[in-house]
């Protein structure tokens, strides 16, 4: 198959072309796993941010590549699998917090949505190049602080707007770093596979 003919189809993502030699019932629960595995460690890279109940983490960038590398079905079920099993005691969101009490929920909450949006997107080939990934990431990243900003402003007792000041500002910056990162590693990736083909 040409590199052309790869990265221009669309109804694939990039965990589609793994070789699978029988079962590909044991190949999507590893992803699975692996996805909520991933998301869980990056969130313990946790930068403290001065004024904010809410730490930089790696964990919304875990997110958003989960979701484009897997799909819309098997993101959501992994980060359905990294949220359910920090709510049941498991430490690995951010700062090695869990349950549901904590502030931050919110987000995670939103990167389970935002993981079925942007695996969605990837299908219909959202992450084949640089300009389409860098909306896809915008894309996720909005509906993640859509969903964690309001919860934070209702869990934190904050007003909207301290809720935006230490939600959402500090996080714009870093967030345009990981988008960057996405729109070089997606589009590599695919291109590389198109080569191998």
């Amino acid at each position: 198959m040409s590199t052309a003919a790869v990265t221009t189809r669309t109804g694939v993502v990039l965990a589609d072309l793994l070789p699978v030699a029988r079962n590909r019932y044991a190949v999507d629960t590893a992803l699975v796993l692996g996805g909520a595995a991933l998301t869980g460690i990056a969130a313990q890279l946790s930068v403290p941010v001065p004024g904010s109940p809410v730490p930089v983490t790696g964990q919304t960038f875990a997110a958003l590549l989960v979701g484009t590398a897997l799909g819309a079905r098997r993101g959501f079920l992994a980060l359905a699998v990294y949220t359910l099993v920090g709510l049941a005691g498991m430490p690995w969101f951010s700062e090695g917090e869990s349950g549901p009490g904590i502030v931050s929920l919110g987000y995670v909450l939103g990167m389970l949505l935002a993981a079925t949006v942007v695996g969605s997107l990837a299908r219909r080939g959202g992450d084949r190049s640089v300009v389409r990934t860098a909306g896809t990431m915008v894309l996720g990243s909005v509906i993640i602080y859509a969903v964690g900003v309001p919860y934070l402003a209702v869990a934190a007792d904050l007003s909207p707007s301290a809720a935006v000041a230490g939600g959402l500002t500090p996080f714009l910056l870093g967030d345009a770093l990981k988008a960057a990162l996405a729109m070089g590693l997606l589009p590599a990736a695919w291109k590389l596979v198109g080569r191998g083909n």
